[in-house]
């Protein structure tokens, strides 16, 4: 006779996790025994007793949560236990206990499967970094004792301890468990690396910028422990659902008993009518929505926030920084007459490579990525609120405002008036031996994916849109009106924010990052953060944080929230439908206990599965935003927007006394219509 083989590693994991399920299967085991062994009546007690055990730990469980406060108790499955064992059902009260208990399993399962990405977060949270001493070199040190400004090695494939900047060394660093971006992103001396990130095949070195705690990543864990803690309003509804739920199951099993004068019905009744689906869809809908918005770098404080979005009719956003890239860069350069704009744009380099202004940061920013030969200044002085003063080549070089520039008299006044397109924020004016050279235009320049998150935004029904800043009535304007944002609220102090998000229709979101932002995110019925380059108070103010220093996630967040709050709603109408559909056949005395309690079982299978569908991306057709950084740089596809293509960093030189409208296109990307 052939023994059989003992439950493999899989299994005997199971059975140690869900000890419940464990008991109610042996218990199975020995009533079957019993019975094929002919002893019913042994069979039955077993059964019963175990049974009824289990129906005197629902009842304290159910206490408990009443005195916490929650609604979602068990009170029809503890009645249907106790009446199919007081019938003589104990088969059916056998399948109505596994049926609990492995609901709880297949809960516990699908709630770890729905949260993976954010327990991917926690897991991965540094313990340790190496310091590098200057007098004893590299020691390995718990992360909390880093503190700012230590110098921390990065082996490959180590996790980076705290948010720094990079000192040496250049690799691809993986940031995939915090943005949700899948490609490893290229950091080089000088860029920003974030805590909870993976380094490459090359090992690096680090200034530590925050301590542990201070660090983003801390931040995140924060909100990530809280999400797994929250419940959402419309959990807590559902919950309370249960309530009348229970109260015409009941009714519906007393009316059969009475009608048909069998109280065989009442527990056919009640086996099918637990409320599992409404206590469970729910929780599993919005966490797995979570878990959607976390792959996609989208991180959700709470269950709450997550429902809120869903519910937003009107979106604020900051500018600077927000709508806009929150940097200057030179848009246009604009040579006189017999100069060419490489020329103009090499000769301010020169003297701006020598000065700390953001401004000047452009020009030579500019002027590298044309790949053009920079002179070399010298006696290069910065005057505060004016410009650079140089020499190159022993001939001076004034670059600055128009009257520094020149030092008296117009500067291309009349030419400044060829300039298309609207006045930009600043006019860097270029002098160089004693004759005007030209004109840079600088400015901060919209985020080239903007306007495709507003077309997203109002094809999901927010159309009343609002832009908040500190800046000029003219400069708000200039960036809004092509943006199709119509309320324009400029030169606003951090509560006159506040009131513009107060009287504003609700729910509103507001989206920003910047350290002024933090007050009106925080008041605002859904705060978001750009956190890639956000404050420290803006990412902890707001519900959400947009981690890649993308605009188009704002979107892909309200269609997360609506989706998952769309699919627990179906996922509680397809339970407590086929529930109804259940009781109605077991009343009608067609359908015996043992099997309806199975059935029931398949009911809250379906409303799982269901509940689960929420981390999918909804059947709304996907469109594709291509985002062309300048020539040379690359292209980047971004799923999930407005069907659209936008040429971003795209810089054009106009010549000085050209006809107005003509344009010199640097590349083919940039060529447009004369006005």
């Amino acid at each position: 006779m052939r023994t059989q083989s003992p439950p493999g590693p899989a299994m005997r994991q199971a059975l140690s996790a869900y000890p419940l399920v464990a008991v109610v299967a042996l218990t199975g085991a020995v009533g079957g025994a019993c019975a094929l062994l002919g002893a019913t009546d042994a069979a039955r007690t077993v059964i019963s007793v175990v049974c009824l055990a289990l129906a005197v730990r629902l009842v304290v469980g159910m206490v408990h949560e009443l005195r916490a406060g929650s609604y979602g108790v068990d009170l029809l499955a503890i009645i249907a236990i106790v009446s199919t064992v007081l019938v003589g059902e104990h088969w059916a009260s056998l399948v109505i206990c596994l049926m609990l208990t492995g609901g709880e399993a297949l809960e516990d399962h699908a709630q770890n499967r729905a949260k993976r990405s954010l327990t991917a977060l926690l897991d991965n949270a540094p313990t340790t970094a190496t310091r590098i001493l200057a007098d004893s070199g590299p020691e390995q040190v718990p992360v909390e004792d880093i503190v700012p400004g230590d110098r921390i090695q990065v082996l490959p494939g180590e996790l980076v301890g705290v948010d720094g900047t990079l000192l040496a060394g250049t690799s691809r660093i993986d940031e995939s468990s915090l943005t949700g971006e899948p490609m490893p992103v290229l950091r080089r001396p000088g860029d920003q690396v974030m805590a909870g990130s993976v380094n490459g095949s090359a090992a690096i070195v680090m200034r530590a910028d925050a301590g542990s705690a201070d660090s983003q990543y801390q931040r995140i864990i924060a909100m990530v422990r809280s999400a797994q803690a929250s419940r959402a309003p419309f959990v807590a509804m559902a919950d309370r659902i249960a309530v009348p739920f229970t109260a015409v199951s009941l009714l519906i099993a007393a009316l059969a008993w009475i009608i048909s004068g069998d109280p065989g019905r009442f527990a056919a009744v009640l086996v099918v009518a637990t409320p599992c689906p409404l206590i469970i869809a729910a929780p599993v809908a919005f966490m797995a929505g979570m878990n959607r918005a976390a792959r996609a770098g989208i991180i959700v404080r709470d269950s709450g926030s997550l429902e809120r979005l869903a519910e937003v009719r009107t979106a604020a956003f900051d500018k600077t920084g927000t709508l806009t890239c929150g940097e200057p860069a030179v848009t246009a350069v604009i040579p006189v007459e017999g100069r060419e704009p490489d020329e103009v744009l090499a000769v301010a380099a020169a003297a701006e490579a020598m000065s700390t202004h953001p401004l000047a940061r452009a020009v030579v920013a500019e002027a590298a990525r044309r790949g053009l030969k920079v002179p070399h200044a010298e006696e290069a002085e910065q005057i505060v609120s004016s410009g650079v003063s140089a020499r190159i080549g022993g001939r001076p070089v004034r670059v600055g405002g128009a009257a520094f520039a020149m030092g008296t008299g117009d500067f291309a006044g009349r030419d400044l008036q060829v300039a298309a397109g609207g006045a930009p924020d600043t006019h860097v004016h270029v002098w160089f031996d004693g004759s005007a050279l030209g004109v840079i235009e600088v400015s901060d320049p919209v985020r080239p994916e903007a306007g495709a998150t507003l077309e997203e935004l109002s094809e999901l029904g927010i159309t009343d849109t609002l832009m908040l800043t500190g800046d000029a009535q003219l400069t708000a304007e200039r960036v809004a009106g092509p943006l199709g944002i119509t309320d324009v609220r400029a030169g606003l102090r951090p509560e006159d924010k506040l009131a513009a998000v107060a009287g504003a229709l609700g729910p509103v979101m507001m989206v920003g990052d910047g350290v002024n932002d933090a007050p009106v995110l925080a008041a605002a019925d859904i705060g978001v953060a750009m956190g890639a380059k956000g404050s420290a108070a803006a990412v902890e103010s707001a519900d959400v944080i947009i981690m890649e220093d993308d605009l188009l996630r704002v979107g892909a967040a309200v269609e997360i929230g609506r989706r998952t709050v769309s699919v627990a709603r179906q996922a509680i109408g397809i339970g407590i439908g086929l529930s109804l559909a259940l009781m109605i056949v077991g009343a009608s005395g067609v359908m015996p206990p043992v099997i309806g309690a199975g059935a029931q079982e398949l009911v809250d299978l379906t409303c799982i599965l269901w509940a689960l569908g929420s981390a999918r991306p909804s059947r709304r057709p996907t469109r594709t935003v291509e985002i062309r950084p300048a020539e040379g740089t690359g292209t980047t596809a971004v799923a999930e927007s407005g069907a659209r293509t936008v040429t971003s960093g795209a810089r054009a030189d106009r010549r000085v006394g050209a006809p107005s409208g003509e344009w010199r296109p640097r590349n083919r990307d940039e060529e447009r219509t004369p006005s």
